[in-house]
């Protein structure tokens, strides 16, 4: 029996600025099944990555709730915050946000380390994982000596390192030419799979979104089936 990992009830994302509001989303609920593969398009300026921050501690909402697993995100304190991506997300973002003076093998490890993880076993956990995303040979390299399919590869090893719950990706392949986007892509969801990860995925790569098992697109009337084979580019 499938568990509910996610919930996201009445959400709204006002700002305010100068005297005048403006609201992303309003009212927006949702709910996500433990190891599902969630897809959520919009066109630019709809709120996807903002939806996906708010999920992730990262921006707050102005009004509703979200609980991810046994955590009230809504209602966390700033260390909570923090422990709650370290220990139950897995992030990644459209860019790669690599230490720049740190190999591959460090910017992966080091996650695990500052988690609490001995050194030996967060570097046995890296190896492992940049193994599996085909970077082996590539460890010792920085982030500029990297293409930049290396670099997003060595983020999705950088968000399995502390063996997430849920993996949250906001346009992981938006920076990317169209064939090492669909390497990068068909990685991240194959990865998910192997490490039986639940994952929400925000995107406008029409492509990528077919990966998913729930596609929806976001707009002013909130979350709705996506129409793959109409404009959700």
């Amino acid at each position: 029996m499938t568990r509910e990992i996610l919930s996201v009830r009445n959400l709204e994302k006002t700002y305010e600025t100068g005297g005048e509001r403006l609201t992303v989303f309003k009212g927006l609920s949702f709910s996500v099944e433990e190891g599902s593969k969630t897809v959520i398009l919009g066109k630019s300026g709809s709120g996807k990555s903002t939806l996906l921050n708010i999920i992730g501690s990262i921006d707050t909402a102005t009004a509703g709730t979200v609980q991810a697993g046994p955590w009230n995100v809504t209602a966390l304190a700033e260390r909570e915050q923090a422990a709650y991506r370290s220990k139950f997300l897995g992030l990644i973002f459209q860019f790669h946000y690599l230490l720049k003076d740190f190999t591959a093998l460090e910017n992966v490890w080091l996650p695990a380390y500052m988690g609490g993880t001995s050194k030996k076993e967060a570097v046995a956990r890296a190896r492992a994982l940049l193994s599996d995303v085909g970077l082996s040979d590539r460890e010792a390299h920085l982030p500029s000596e990297l293409s930049g399919g290396e670099r997003q590869r060595v983020a999705v090893a950088r968000a399995l390192v502390n063996d997430p719950s849920l993996i949250l990706a906001d346009e992981p392949t938006g920076n990317l030419d169209p064939a090492t986007a669909a390497v990068i892509g068909e990685l991240l969801f194959s990865m998910a799979d192997r490490y039986r990860k639940t994952l929400v995925l925000v995107t406008h790569d029409l492509g990528l979104a077919e990966k998913g098992g729930a596609r929806y697109t976001l707009g002013a009337s909130g979350l709705e089936p996506a129409d793959l084979g109409g404009g959700a580019r």
